[in-house]
Parts: structure tokens; sequence; C-alpha cells
């Protein structure tokens, strides 16, 4: 059965990037030891204007839903959105281009 392959948007509130990031690379792993991810291999990037970019795969459209009512997905989520906005994809400038360009960050 195919996964959920899913791009998220996180734009840092000020000051915040170093931490954000930081995160972003744990948020797979954490998913991943809660049963809720695929094995694929995260790819993380940089817009010009710093918002981060992560492509992901969910294991299904349930376990979205289970990663909605467990306490340790919750917890990070609070993290996150202490350090973020999550912004929808076409507010991202590249967004906008044909060929999207971004920076790559090396895990």
């Amino acid at each position: 059965m195919a996964g959920i392959i899913v791009i998220v948007a996180y734009r840092p509130k000020p000051g915040r990037d170093k931490e954000l990031l930081e995160i972003v690379r744990n948020r797979v792993p954490t998913l991943h030891k809660e049963g809720l991810v695929t094995d694929r291999v995260p790819v993380i990037m940089r817009a010009k204007d710093g918002t981060i970019i992560e492509v992901s795969e969910w294991k299904s459209h349930e376990a979205i839903e289970e990663a909605h009512q467990n306490p340790r997905v919750l917890a990070m989520w609070d993290k996150f959105f202490a350090l973020c906005d999550c912004v929808p994809l076409k507010e991202v400038p590249e967004a906008e281009t044909m060929f999207a360009g971004f920076e790559p960050i090396e895990e």
C-alpha cells in the first residue's frame, strides 16, 4: 500500500531558525518511532525567505489521524508552533515558478 507524500512549509519566527531546523530534522524520526511514517528519507530544503520546506511520507491517512491522538506527537507539534508558522506552499515565492528551486539542507 502506498503512503501519503506531504510537503510542509515551516516559516520560522524571528530568531528561531536554528531551533526550528533542529526540530524539523527530528520530526520524521519521532514519527517513525511511533509507527506513523514510512522508511522514506525526508527531503529538507530552505526557501530564499528562510522558510524550511520538508517532503516526507506518512504510512496512510489513518496514520495521520492517529498522530492527532498521540501525546508524543502532540507535544512535538506544540514545540513546532512555538518556533514557526506552517504556511501554505503557495505562500513561498519559489512555488510560483515552473521549476521551484530551493537550497538543500544536508542531513
